[in-house]
């Protein structure tokens, strides 16, 4: 075992490993997110934009709460295959997969299932009843791409936690490549189609996502940096034990992200009480925010992997140093989004919508935006870095103290009882992420140390 003397630290080569993993999982999620800001600035020339704009805010928050559990299950396939690959255990990550194919099947039908009662959940919620039949028509048409989006988040995190992260770099181009014409066609009722709004949206963004699944799953059954792994040269039944093993570690990664999540979805929803003028700029303002976040998001997935693969080959120091060079960029990125955020919000703005109502609320909530980004950006990579350690149950608790019962109920208190309207919500957004920041990287430096002496030679 390689012991705390023996591990160089070498900067440079650290942060473009890192970047080299990083830069493709941030321009295929940016591509992928882009596919929501397309939706949003198409549904922005609709004739009735602001209903279209609030069915789509509203709908997306019910896919999105959902996304978010599915996605940290799956994301156990990380750490694991890292892991198994820094020890040298490519087949038995392969195995991994295939049982993780299993669970993707099983999440996917009650996925389905939540977005076709979505509706029953928003009138339970007392959203507007302007917005709800928009919102029933968008979740319904989405709900045929639920199954697909399963599946290709577990090929995803697979390939990520292997080390090869273009094919989501290559699969959010795909994405935005096809969801522009589709929106158009569907949307707006081009080459002989009905004009469907709202509802063409959903439609569009399933056919979108299996078109991405059938490109992820070419990409893992022929290229050459699978061929170790034989992901797909058997077939294999569901394995009980091993199943078990990884939702062990996703299931607290699920309810994490689920929990993180509520808080921007719970917002999105509480807003949308106040009516469609402000939900409309409530999406605005949080679609842009949620793509700069796509940056530390997929620096997070890079961390993820190197701690995980250091971790496998038994050198705990050096995952501790991946997790705080990881941390370090995420500075440098957080920067850069808050100074565009605050220094031309009216330009950000005007982007999505020329509407000055509209443009008036959500030029006023970028400025809360801004002020979350340092927050925001290293609560994600530490929780990353945590996964790469498989710590994940910790977490979910400081994510359920930090989003749920401080940030939501922070901002519930300002924009109801307070009356601060939408800015009460973001206010309540930046106390749950600043204190979720601080929990989670004091819980990885607090983990990693101890990993390090428990690794130390006596």
């Amino acid at each position: 075992m390689i012991t705390i003397s023996n591990h160089k630290k070498n900067h440079p080569a650290e942060i473009l490993r890192t970047l080299q993993l990083a830069i493709p999982v941030v321009v295929g999620m940016v591509a992928s997110f882009s596919m929501n800001f397309v939706d949003t600035l198409m549904a922005g020339r609709l004739p009735d934009k602001e209903i279209a704009l609030a069915g789509i805010a509203t709908g997306g928050a019910i896919w999105s709460a959902v996304v978010m559990f599915v996605l940290g299950v799956l994301m156990a396939l990380q750490p694991v295959v890292a892991q198994l690959d820094g020890a040298g255990n490519r087949a038995e990550g392969g195995a991994a997969a295939r049982q993780g194919m299993w669970i993707a099947l099983a999440v996917s039908i009650p996925f389905v299932l939540i977005l076709l009662s979505g509706g029953r959940l928003l009138q339970w919620m007392s959203v507007g009843e302007d917005i709800v039949p928009a919102a029933i028509k968008y979740m319904d048409a989405i709900s045929w791409g639920a199954p697909a989006m399963c599946l290709l988040l577990m090929l995803r995190f697979f390939s990520e936690g292997s080390g090869f992260t273009r094919p989501t770099m290559y699969m959010g181009l795909l994405g935005i490549l096809l969801n522009v014409p589709l929106n158009y066609i569907l949307m707006f009722g081009k080459l002989g189609f009905p004009q469907l709004g709202a509802q063409g949206c959903g439609y569009a963004t399933s056919i979108v996502i299996w078109a991405q699944l059938l490109m992820m799953f070419f990409f893992v059954r022929w290229h050459v940096h699978f061929k170790e792994f034989v992901v797909f040269r058997r077939w294999d039944w569901p394995n009980w034990v091993a199943i078990s093993n990884l939702l062990r570690i996703g299931l607290p990664i699920g309810t994490t992200i689920f929990v993180e999540g509520s808080l921007f979805i719970g917002a999105a929803l509480l807003i949308a009480r106040l009516g469609a003028l402000s939900a409309s700029a409530h999406l605005i303002a949080i679609n842009f925010s949620a793509l700069m976040f796509m940056v530390p998001l997929g620096l997070a997935s890079a961390v993820t992997t190197r701690v995980g693969n250091a971790l496998g080959r038994g050198e705990p120091e050096a995952a501790r140093y991946a997790g705080l060079i990881g941390l370090l960029i995420v500075l440098f990125t957080q920067t850069l989004s808050a100074a565009t955020m605050f220094l031309v919000p009216e330009f950000i703005v005007r982007i999505y919508t020329t509407d000055p109502a509209i443009t008036t609320i959500a030029v006023s909530l970028l400025f809360y935006s801004a002020i979350f980004q340092y927050a925001d950006g290293l609560q994600i990579c530490a929780a990353g870095a945590l996964r790469g350690l498989k710590d994940t149950v910790a977490p979910m608790f400081i994510n359920i103290v930090a989003y749920l019962m401080i940030g939501l109920s922070v901002g519930y208190y300002l924009t109801f009882n307070r009356a601060m309207g939408p800015a009460g919500m973001w206010i309540g957004m930046i106390f749950g992420l600043s204190v979720g920041a601080v929990l989670l990287l004091s819980r990885f430096l607090f983990k990693s140390r101890q990993l390090i002496r428990l690794n130390a030679p006596s």
